[in-house]
C-alpha cells in the first residue's frame, strides 16, 4: 500500500481500515471559543486512531504564539511517542470534517514524511456511512524510529513574509473571514490590529470546502484561477497558521506546488509594532 494522494475517501479508510501498515492520527481540535459540549464527536474516534496534539506535543512552547511549528528534535520525540515509524503510511482525519487535520498533513510532510493523506469529510462523514467508533482512549505504543528533517521552504518567518510581499513572484493569501481581512470584524485574540498582510488577497477557507468535504480539484483550480493565481510561489496565512493549512491543501490538489505557510500568522503580524498592516478592501 502506497499512499499517493492528499486526500482520501471515507472508503478507502474502511477498505484498508485492518492493514498494519496504516497509522491513523485523530488530530481533532475544537474551533476557537467552541466548549467540547458543542461537538457531538469530541469524545469518540475512529477504531484504532492515535492523538496528534497539536496544541501541546506537537508545538514549540517556548513561543508565546499558538501552535508554532517544534523543532526537529522536539518533533522527532513527539513523533516517536506517539509511534511513528520513518516508514508509516499515515492518514490524518479530524472530527469537524476537514479542520485541523491539513495542518498535521502539512506539519508532517514539512518534517520530510511523504507518505501521509487527508481523511476527507474526517469523523462526521465516517459517522455519516455509519461505520463504527470507539470512545477515545490513550494508547500505549512501542517507541518509533520516526526522524524529523525540515523541509524549510514549507514555513515562512515574518521577516521573510515582509521581504516577499512586493518581490512580485510571490502572492500570500488570508484563510481568514472577509470581515477581519478588511479589518472591519474585530480579531477574536485580544490585543491584535485589524487587517491584513499588504499585497495578500482574502480566500476564507469555507470557500474551499463543501459539508465536510475539499472541493473538487477542478473547483479549487477555477477559485485559484479567479484570484489571478498563476504558476507563482505562494504564501498562505490565516489567524494562527491553522486553516491557512487548508488552503494550502486546496492549492495542492489543484495542482500547485510552490507553497508555504506563514506559521506566526496574524497572531504574530497583527501584534502592535513596525509590521506594515493594510485595512478595506483594495487587496482582497
Amino acid at each position: 500500500m502506497n499512499i499517493t494522494k492528499p486526500t482520501v475517501s471515507i472508503e478507502w479508510l474502511e477498505a484498508n481500515l485492518d492493514n498494519p501498515n496504516l497509522v491513523i492520527l485523530d488530530v481533532s481540535l475544537p474551533r476557537p471559543m467552541a466548549k467540547v459540549e458543542d461537538n457531538p464527536f469530541a469524545k469518540i474516534q475512529i477504531p484504532g486512531a492515535r492523538f496528534f496534539d497539536i496544541d501541546n506535543a506537537f508545538s514549540d512552547a517556548s513561543l508565546d504564539l499558538p501552535h508554532m511549528m517544534p523543532s526537529e528534535e522536539d518533533f522527532t520525540q513527539a513523533a516517536r511517542k506517539l509511534g511513528l515509524n520513518a516508514d508509516s503510511k499515515i492518514i490524518v482525519y479530524d472530527n469537524l470534517g476537514v479542520y485541523s487535520s491539513p495542518r498535521s498533513w502539512w506539519m508532517l510532510r514539512a518534517m520530510g514524511h511523504e507518505e501521509i493523506t487527508v481523511l476527507d469529510g474526517g469523523l462526521p462523514e465516517w459517522i455519516k456511512s455509519g461505520l463504527p467508533t470507539v470512545e477515545k482512549i490513550e494508547h500505549i505504543l512501542p517507541e518509533g524510529n520516526f526522524v524529523a528533517k525540515s523541509q524549510p521552504e514549507f514555513f515562512k518567518n515574518a521577516e521573510e513574509v515582509l521581504k516577499l510581499t512586493e518581490d512580485g513572484e510571490t502572492m500570500i493569501l488570508d484563510a481568514r473571514s472577509k470581515g477581519r481581512f478588511d479589518g472591519i470584524d474585530p480579531e477574536p485574540r485580544a490585543g491584535l490590529r485589524g487587517g491584513h498582510i499588504p499585497s495578500s488577497k482574502c480566500l476564507p477557507f469555507p470557500e474551499v470546502v463543501r459539508g465536510n468535504k475539499m472541493l473538487a480539484s477542478n473547483e479549487l483550480k477555477t477559485i485559484f484561477h479567479r484570484l489571478g493565481v498563476t504558476n507563482q510561489n505562494l504564501i498562505f496565512s490565516c489567524g494562527s497558521g491553522l486553516t491557512a493549512c487548508i488552503i494550502t491543501l486546496a492549492a495542492h490538489i489543484a495542482g500547485f506546488d510552490k507553497l508555504s505557510v506563514y506559521d506566526g500568522s496574524w497572531s504574530e503580524w497583527g501584534q502592535p509594532g513596525d509590521l506594515p498592516v493594510s485595512t478595506g478592501r483594495a487587496s482582497s
